[in-house]
């Protein structure tokens, strides 16, 4: 029977960093990857950051989100 494999990843996310946010979900999950997981967990809001707070009523981070490649 194949085994599922999970991982929790622990890395910071720095609020409104979307690029670096994105490169740190990327290389926590090549890692994992190479260690045979199947699925990693990430802390919630990992892309945006937490608390997003003021920069969620922002138009231009809310359309950054919406239209980022990540």
């Amino acid at each position: 029977m194949p085994q599922l494999r999970i991982a929790l990843a622990q890395v910071e996310s720095t609020v409104g960093d979307l690029d670096g946010n994105a490169a740190a979900i990327i290389e926590a999950a090549g890692r994992a990857a190479a260690a045979g997981v199947s699925v990693v967990v990430f802390p919630e809001m990992m892309l945006t950051g937490y608390p997003v707070e003021d920069l969620a009523l922002r138009a231009s981070f809310v359309e950054a989100t919406v239209t980022s490649p990540w």
